[in-house]
């Protein structure tokens, strides 16, 4: 069986199975349309919720058990890597891409004891990075940074706010 179509004097002629083969490719195609429009619906809902969000390169480290020797100085390892974060709520959730509909991980800021800036490194791809570290009372230490000093100073200040650690002795990152 065949379909012929006419568009614009181009006459077309389709056996069943291509026809066919062409409405299972638009169906897929609208399933995928549907799913892009959820992440972007529940993106521009997080955005809109979050009191803070962006790009910031993460990693984490846990702070030595009482009696352990200090860790070795991993200041040459590599392995910051790009997460969207959200200050959202009674939390920091860590998304893999702004896309994302889940986070990989969250902390309660209820949990976290410190936040303070870190020393501004240099990466030789990308400059120097302005960091800070945030640590939860079970010793899970999320070391993160920028390009931005102004975009470190915020999450400073946001997290210092929301935590309750105003108080902290710790230095503003321009003075780093």
């Amino acid at each position: 069986m065949y379909a012929v179509y006419s568009v614009d004097q181009i006459h077309v002629e389709l056996t069943a199975v291509e026809l066919e083969s062409l409405r299972s490719d638009l169906a897929d195609l609208e399933e995928k349309e549907a799913h892009l429009k959820a992440q972007l619906e529940h993106v521009d809902e997080i955005l809109r919720s979050a009191r803070l969000s962006g790009y910031l390169y993460i990693r984490t480290r846990w702070k030595p058990l009482p009696g352990e020797p200090p860790p070795l100085d991993d200041t040459d390892v590599d392995d910051w890597l790009p997460r969207f974060v959200v200050l959202q709520g009674p939390c920091i959730f860590f998304y893999l891409f702004s896309t994302d509909l889940s986070p990989q991980d969250s902390t309660l800021l209820a949990d976290i004891v410190e936040v303070s800036p870190l020393p501004s490194f240099t990466r030789d791809d990308e400059g120097t990075r302005t960091a800070f570290c945030i640590l939860t009372r079970q010793g899970l230490r999320f070391e993160c940074s920028s390009a931005s000093k102004a975009q470190v100073g915020s999450w400073l200040s946001a997290l210092r706010t929301d935590c309750k650690l105003e108080g902290s002795d710790a230095t503003d990152p321009k003075d780093s």
